[in-house]
């Protein structure tokens, strides 16, 4: 199998550059492809597809990410001193874990605006891993909260107190249409962005936790059960636990630079691998740039010789359609003895 050639001894009569236009707006960005060929033994050819026109998603959330944290801040505080007035677990661990939910916004919100910045000479990638950072943070903030709530709770179920069963039903009804009406401002781009996605399942949790309290207080003042208000504590800490485990597993993965959900590392080998003059395929890597964008290197054996830069424009845009792999560097291995007389690539 073909090995990198040295990267210090390019000949500048062996370089070919096809156009490569930058344009860094807020709403995307639109790189051309670029291929390079060095007649060294081995053909370099680096060819970038990046499209984003998925990016513009994060701008139409902003408005929504606003709404929902002005919501969810006021919520908070009534639910908190609600719960508080009420001797209600139930509701202050709801409200506890609204508060995570509101600085999960926050930290989603500005990972978004902090991805949408163009690169520069220091961030070559701009902060696009913000986000994965924002959804790392989100992950252990949601959990700290929830091991929090489940000590209180648990406090709670052996020495449980009297509650407002009717203060309880109508703070909680209130939550279902606060969570409510905020996830659906979420609903359209949670497929595409685990931080919009993380918003998401975190309001519609909330709104069925709210959901859960309202029947909670409805059973306590029928019955009188003190317990059943710590008990529905603890049952909806755990729902949210294991609603929120794959939400945690992501955000490792992503954090450390794992192929991203959704892409299937074997089937871009193969794609790859049947292409047109390709033999091998080796030094693969796929990796996440931010919670939306995917970038990916690879060498491919092609003995025949460079195969020009048509090649590599399609080979990017068909990653990008196929994949959704909007970076992509190829390089080119070839034969010495071809490199070696044809140092333009061409046969």
């Amino acid at each position: 199998m073909a090995h990198d050639a040295p990267h210090g001894h390019h000949s500048d009569s062996a370089k070919t550059h096809a156009q490569h236009d930058h344009d860094h707006d807020h709403g995307g960005h639109d790189h051309g492809h670029h291929g390079h060929h060095h007649g060294h033994g081995h053909g370099h050819s680096h060819g970038h597809g990046h499209g984003h026109g998925h990016h513009h998603h994060q701008v139409g959330h902003g408005t929504a990410f606003a709404i929902a944290v002005g919501l969810n801040t006021v919520f908070v505080v009534v639910e908190g001193v609600a719960g508080f007035i009420g001797h209600s677990v139930a509701l202050m661990a709801d409200a506890g874990h609204n508060l995570s939910d509101v600085l999960s916004l926050l930290l989603a919100w500005g990972a978004s605006r902090l991805a949408q910045r163009p690169p520069s000479a220091r961030f070559t990638y701009g902060m696009k891993s913000s986000s994965i950072l924002a959804a790392l943070t989100n992950a252990a903030l949601l959990w700290v909260a929830l091991g929090a709530i489940l000590i209180e709770t648990l406090r709670s179920l052996f020495t449980p107190e009297a509650v407002e069963a009717p203060l309880m039903m109508i703070v909680a009804a209130a939550g279902i249409a606060v969570n409510g009406l905020s996830a659906i401002l979420f609903a359209k781009g949670s497929k595409e962005d685990i931080n919009v996605r993380a918003a998401f399942q975190h309001l519609m949790a909330d709104a069925m936790v709210s959901a859960g309290v309202v029947v909670a207080g409805a059973v306590v003042a029928f019955t009188g059960w003190r317990w059943v208000d710590p008990a529905a504590s603890l049952i909806i800490t755990v729902m949210i636990g294991l609603g929120s485990w794959s939400l945690l597993r992501e955000s490792v993965h992503m954090g450390l630079l794992a192929v991203p959900e959704g892409i299937n590392e074997e089937k871009v080998r193969t794609f790859l691998a049947e292409q047109t003059g390709v033999t091998a395929v080796h030094d693969l890597h796929i990796w996440p740039m931010s919670t939306t964008e995917t970038a990916l290197t690879a060498h491919l054996v092609i003995p025949g010789g460079h195969p020009g830069d048509a090649f590599l424009h399609g080979l990017a845009g068909a990653l990008e359609k196929k994949f959704r792999i909007g970076h992509s560097t190829i390089q080119v291995e070839c034969e010495a003895e071809v490199c070696s007389l044809h140092p333009d690539g061409v046969v």
